[in-house]
Formats: structure tokens, sequence, C-alpha cells
């Protein structure tokens, strides 16, 4: 009954609203490159449309058009599971199309012309962009799924994973469990140069000292030099040459023959200068460099592997050179009930980013129907969004700053051969205990 009275209330909401479908997802990278800068942009002065009494009108900008339709459809799946969770019929959800993010303005114009209040959307930095200085210009609160810092703020809050969240977690749970000096191995992209950023500051907070910091073109073919150049093989391999010819001076001497006996088995000699190694990478290249490491004889019995949020993938416990490593990421209690719930209604697994969609609908229940006799048809007041508090979403806790980006609470994680396990709980609040 619950089924058949949420698809009712789907094509009801549908053919209220209008609109077609469109995507979601602030992979690291995955973020076209920004818009050039917008021409000032001036309020709308055609007649906007007033809410019914007691509605509140939320906008959802998503790619449901184009090369990423499938994911904005995912996120819009989310979001329309999360309405009938929240149960709310004043919430009104008003889906738009971005398509490739070239009709961004024009969905969030369409959006706050019938009256929207607040504008959850879209993914990419290009639509979020554009987006948002519409938004901007008529008060509007927009919340993006994007995780570039470069379009928050002034009224733009972004709810996608920022490289410095998930790197600090993860340098200071190495350098609390004893890891002083750490390495990077990091790819020549948008993301790997926000990674390398928040590298240098994470580390500097950590009390630890950064060893080395090794970029690479993110192809398969181009990886060997990078990794060789890493774990300083010419050099060590040249050292252990250098210690065979010494021994064999020695001709028949005793402890010189087990000595050479033993180098014999290997492939270098020396420590690294480093006992961490942070790999900002997933997918396919990452599963490329991890049998490379241990082939340049960086040991991962002996240099522990760090990984971001993009390393919280099942496939990788079949990479026995990542056994042991840790990552940080977000939780996992709420997610496996939303992907679950998610398959059942719709016979498909969610993109990662889905639960964000889901989230800024919950989060935008929670804000404006208790206080819908405040709004009166006026957009959202952005100080309900920066409850210190926080928000508790499939994802974590989660907040905003004043500079429009998301704070999170995030786990760690290590990959073992049996699966993905959680060595350190994510924090469940943002308030600090005292005595």
């Amino acid at each position: 009954m619950r089924f058949r009275l949420f698809i009712t209330l789907i094509a009801l909401l549908l053919a209220s609203c209008g609109s077609g479908p469109g995507p979601v997802t602030s992979t690291p990278g995955g973020e076209g490159p920004a818009a050039e800068a917008p021409k000032p942009i001036e309020p709308l002065e055609e007649t906007i449309a007033e809410p019914e009494e007691g509605e509140f009108r939320v906008a959802l900008l998503l790619p449901l058009s184009g090369p990423d339709a499938g994911l904005g459809q995912s996120m819009l799946e989310a979001a329309q599971l999360a309405l009938f969770d929240v149960g709310q019929p004043r919430l009104v959800l008003l889906p738009r199309d971005v398509g490739d993010g070239s009709k961004a303005a024009d969905a969030a114009k369409a959006a706050i012309q019938e009256g929207a209040q607040l504008i959850i959307g879209p993914v990419f930095s290009r639509s979020v962009k554009a987006a948002g200085a519409v938004a901007r210009a008529n008060h509007v609160a927009l919340v993006g799924f994007s995780n570039d810092r470069s379009v928050a703020g002034d009224g733009v809050y972004l709810t996608g994973i920022t490289p410095l969240e998930v790197v600090r977690r993860i340098i200071s749970y190495a350098a609390s469990r004893g890891h002083g000096s750490i390495a990077a191995l990091i790819p020549e992209t948008p993301y790997g140069d926000a990674v390398a950023n928040a590298f240098r500051l994470s580390v500097q907070d950590s009390g630890a000292r950064i060893s080395s910091t090794v970029t690479y073109p993110p192809q398969r073919d181009a990886l060997f030099e990078p990794v060789k150049a890493l774990a300083l093989y010419d050099q060590r391999r040249q050292a252990l040459q250098d210690e065979i010819a010494d021994l064999q001076r020695f001709g028949d001497d005793d402890l010189a023959e087990q000595e050479l006996n033993r180098l014999k088995n290997m492939e270098t000699l020396g420590a690294l200068p480093y006992d961490a190694l942070l790999i900002p990478e997933g997918g396919g290249l990452l599963r490329a460099l991890s049998p490379l490491l241990p082939y340049y004889d960086v040991d991962p019995d002996r240099v522990q592997f760090l990984g971001t949020e993009l390393w919280d993938d099942p496939s990788l416990t079949r990479e026995p050179p990542l056994y042991g490593a840790w990552f940080a990421a977000p939780p996992d209690e709420m997610r496996a009930r939303f992907e679950t719930r998610f398959r059942d209604l719709y016979r498909t697994t969610p993109p990662r980013i889905a639960s964000m969609a889901y989230d800024a609908v919950a989060l935008a229940a929670s804000l404006g129907l208790p206080r819908a006799e405040d709004l009166q048809g006026a957009p959202l007041p952005e100080r309900l969004l920066l409850n210190p508090n926080g928000f508790q979403g499939i994802d974590g806790i989660f907040r905003f700053t004043e500079a429009g980006l998301a704070e999170r609470a995030l786990a760690v994680k290590q990959v073992t051969k049996d699966g993905i396990r959680t060595i350190s709980p994510a924090p469940t609040t943002f308030q600090v205990r005292g005595f």
C-alpha cells in the first residue's frame, strides 16, 4: 500500500511540477571546467508565482538530459524517495533539467518564477556557478552538489565532500598513529591540485613532515616512471649492487657469504624516507598503481598506504597490495539501508552521490516545514542553513560554514581481504565535550 501511495505521489508531483530529468556527482575530477565569469545578473522583473498558503517550494536542478542523464535520474529518484519519507504534502518539489549545464541559469530562473524558496542542485561546478548567479541576484539560497570551493559562498552552499576534509582526516589519523614522515603520489588533474594543497596544509597541522610529493599523468602507461621515482628505486638498487660488490671482495669469509646470500633475495637496499604514503586515486588507475608500488619495492608492510573517499569501493578487497591500507570516507551506518530501499523500489543500485540528493530534500523539509508560517512566501532565511549543530544525513552529520562549504564528520576505514571495515568511527556530534 505504501508503494502504491508513493507511486501516486510521484505521479501527482511530476504532473503538477512539469520538468524534465538530469545527473549528479561531485566525484573528484568529475566536474567540468568552471564557466567564465558570468555577466552581472539583475533580479527577475517578471511576476513570480506566490506559493499556496503553507507551501514550501523547493527547486531541484539536475542534468536530466545529455551525457549525465543517468546520474541525474538516479538523483531525482533519491530525492523522490526522501519526499516520500518525510511525508509532508506542504513540501513541493520542482524538478528542472540543466542538461549539459548550458540550461542551468534558465532552469534557476524558471524555478524562481514559479515561487521556489530554495534551490537544490545542480551537480557540477559549471552548472552551480551559472545557477548560483541567478539565485544570488534574487536572494534565494542554493544548495549544490559540487565540491568546487571556487563556486561556494554568498548564498551558495555545497554538499560535496572537499579534498581538504578527506585529506585532513586521514593525515591526522596517520599522524596520531605515529607516522611522522609522509609522501604523496598525486594525479596531474584539478582534483590532484586540490589534494596537493590539502596535503600540505594537513601535514603541517598534524605535526608530521612531508617527505616528497610526486605527480603522474592520469594514464596507465604513464605510471611506471613516477612510481619508480617515488620509490627511489634507482638509488636503492645501486646501493644494493655496491654492497654486493664490497662483500665479494672478502672472498671466502663466512659472514660475508651469509650476507651475500641474504642480499641475493633483495631488490633494493636502504629504507625509504617516509613511513606513510597518500594515494588520492580510485577505480582502474588505483588498481593499476597498487601492484607497481611493491614491484618497485615500496613495501606495504613498512609503508602505510593512505587513501581518500575514492577508495570506498568493495572491489579493492581483491587488491592484496592494499590490504591494511587506511582511507577516510563517510560512515556506513545509514547508507546500507538507503541502498537497500533504493534497490527495492527502483530495481537498481544508486550511484554514490545519490544520497546527497536524498539528504538535501530531507534537509529542506527540516528547514522550511516547521517554519512555513514564518516564510510567508519569501525565500528561505539563510541563517537556518547555518545551524551549528548540523544535520543528520545518509552520509553522516554535516553542517554548512559561512563560506558555503559542508563540514562533514568522516570515518577512517581499512581495506582487508574480507571487506572494508571501520577502524575509527565518524563523530556523531559537532559539539566539543568539556570537563
